[in-house]
């Protein structure tokens, strides 16, 4: 009987002990080749973002405030009175603060405030840019801080750009492939980055002689969308 149960367990373990392990390849595993590239394309911009500001200077904060407010006041006046919607204009900055004056070993000495008062002003034909500038400085606007032209409809250009990216990927994948001594196999992964736009415009202080200047020209020109792409490819030897 202890015999047999002996020759059983033996049967059994036999099989387990001849078995091999198992060998798996993982992608990580797989020789291949690292690639990022970018694409870009050029688009036209079909609208516009101009920050506007007045600034004023008083003996009091009330006297610049209220001053500030009535030259605003005729500045928004002027854009509506262009087309320009109400949700087109927006306050994004108001400011107050003194001037003083340094004297040595005494104390500053204020000698009257400033106000600056800002809004954003979206544009949505690019034939207004010019005259919404002119109009706010013939009433009272001393600051244009920012001019950003910008497509308002970007998908198609990115897709573009994305696919742009791609061929220069496998294009630079197949060179290394070749100078390796192997050839470009199938695309093992791919990565998008975010797109970049262009950033916006700045533009010099302007003074209230300005207004009585010819139309002010603007050239909106074309912008550079960009893309980046990382990709990894299988890297076939010979």
């Amino acid at each position: 009987m202890k015999k047999t149960i002996g020759l059983i367990f033996m049967a059994f373990v036999a099989p387990l002990s001849a078995q091999q392990p198992a060998i798996t390849t993982s992608i990580d595993q797989v020789p291949q080749i690292v690639v990022a590239a970018r694409g870009e394309i050029h688009i036209a911009p079909d609208r516009a973002n101009i920050q506007i500001s007045v600034q004023t200077r008083a003996a009091t904060a009330a006297a610049a405030a209220n001053e500030n407010a009535t030259k605003q006041s005729a500045v928004i006046a002027a854009l509506r009175a262009l087309g320009l919607a109400a949700d087109q204009i927006s306050t994004i900055n108001y400011n107050v603060y003194p001037e003083q004056r340094y004297e040595p070993n005494k104390e500053p000495v204020i000698i009257g405030y400033n106000v600056t008062n800002t809004v954003s002003v979206d544009v949505r034909k690019l034939s207004q840019v010019g005259p919404v500038i002119d109009a706010a400085l013939s009433k009272g606007a001393n600051m244009i801080t920012s001019l950003q032209f910008y497509a308002s409809n970007t998908e198609d250009a990115r897709r573009t750009a994305i696919a742009s990216a791609v061929q220069k990927a496998r294009a630079d994948a197949e060179a290394a492939a070749r100078a390796a001594g192997g050839s470009v196999g199938d695309l093992l992964e791919i990565t998008v980055g975010a797109y970049s736009a262009p950033p916006p415009r700045p533009m010099m202080r302007v003074t209230a002689a300005m207004a009585d200047q010819a139309q002010t020209p603007i050239n909106p020109g074309e912008q550079t969308l960009s893309v980046d792409v990382s990709t990894r490819w299988r890297f076939n030897s010979r």
